[in-house]
């Protein structure tokens, strides 16, 4: 562990060792986190799938899923679940190895020990990067908070709930609605 006051940067993230777990700098702190549990997994599919047949039809962007790195700073490396870039800003961020730079969508999955995390550290991370809309599911309440771009800020939270029928759509993939019921079944 490095000394209080200390930042690694994307230089020693390159040295953290290849464990099959999730390995993430913010503002130069490291964290890690064990592998995805099945629900996750399926969640996770579960979202790509619909949003890249529709992207099959509509070819404006890319979509990628964890594990890809995107390198915000030499200090900020996460690890998104899934991220989504138009093929403009793809065009400057994209590398043969990550993203370096701003995707457009991030979408995290949370879990009881990214919870927290998720839900302040990253989403001001997401934030303070210009992202244009973060969303965090929640598998064990069944609920997506979506917080949209606003200006320099995020708006605010939109809280949706598969119990309630509601459909996940955004902007950015216009057209496209994903019942939460199919995001999150079992």
């Amino acid at each position: 562990m490095p000394s209080p006051g200390v930042k690694l940067t994307y230089d020693d993230f390159l040295l953290f060792p290849d464990d099959g777990l999730r390995h993430e700098l913010i503002d130069g702190e490291h964290y890690v986190t064990a592998s995805p549990n099945t629900k996750h997994q399926r969640i996770s599919i579960n979202l790509a799938v619909p949003i890249g047949g529709w992207l099959e039809l509509h070819p404006i962007s890319q979509l990628f899923h964890a594990p890809f790195d995107v390198v915000f700073s030499q200090f900020d490396v996460v690890e998104p679940d899934l991220l989504y870039l138009s093929n403009e800003r793809a065009a400057t961020a994209l590398t043969s190895q990550h993203v370096r730079g701003t995707p457009e969508l991030v979408i995290e999955i949370s879990s009881p020990a990214t919870r927290r995390r998720d839900e302040t550290t990253k989403r001001h991370l997401y934030e303070r990067s210009g992202v244009s809309e973060y969303c965090v599911i929640d598998p064990d309440i069944d609920r997506i908070r979506a917080y949209p771009r606003e200006g320099e800020a995020f708006a605010g939270v939109v809280e949706l709930s598969a119990d309630a029928g509601e459909i996940l759509v955004t902007p950015l993939l216009p057209g496209l609605e994903i019942p939460l019921s199919r995001v999150l079944k079992q």
